[in-house]
């Protein structure tokens, strides 16, 4: 199955996502429980806030969108292979380009050195990945992404599984079915994140 921006929107709005895998193979998702970050719950731990008082990064909103979502899918420590295929970097760029997939990056001297991408339909924003080249990079950004989506009238930040990383900052995992209602009540608002 090819993917395209129509069948992305789509499976987005049923609650559904795709991930490649090794073998090539685009597989779909949707998990029970699904992870979501309550935008009313965040919570910024004390480090992270000495971080940003420091205001040692730039942050940008989808003006790199393509080098964030090829950043995200270079290696890292602790993970050799990655999910985002060469397929997804062209296919989630286009969804950018019709303004329904964003990044929010964090840029220090005029290099980017962190940041997350994600998918926003209506007052629904899906978490698809980040990365950081230094420390607190990505965790700066999605603190600046969870200040926008509260700005701007989001209702569900979708992050679709349960990490260490992430449960630091209030996820929380939910069924399958209040997802669900939470996805038809986000789909229900008019939101725009640019």
């Amino acid at each position: 199955m090819t993917l395209t921006p129509d069948l992305l929107v789509s499976a987005y709005c049923q609650g559904i996502f795709p991930m490649a895998h090794d073998d090539g193979q685009i597989y779909w998702y949707d998990p029970d429980p699904r992870a979501v970050l309550p935008l009313d719950a965040f919570h910024i731990p004390r480090s992270l806030q000495r971080t940003i008082k420091q205001n040692r990064f730039e942050i940008r909103y989808s003006t790199a969108f393509e080098q964030v979502m090829r950043a995200c899918g270079q290696p890292a420590p602790g993970r050799k292979t990655t999910w985002i295929s060469e397929e997804f970097v062209q296919v989630y760029t286009l969804l950018h380009r019709h303004g329904l997939a964003h990044s929010v990056e964090t840029w220090r001297d005029g290099q980017l050195v962190g940041g997350l991408y994600g998918v926003a339909i209506r007052g629904l924003f899906a978490g698809e990945s980040m990365f950081s080249r230094e420390t607190d990079a990505s965790k700066v950004a999605l603190v600046a992404l969870v200040a926008r989506l509260r700005e701007r009238g989001y209702r569900l930040l979708d992050v679709q599984f349960q990490t260490p990383h992430l449960s630091r900052f209030g996820v929380v995992e939910i069924p399958r079915r209040v997802y669900q209602q939470r996805l038809r009540r986000a789909l229900a608002v008019e939101a725009e994140f640019m």
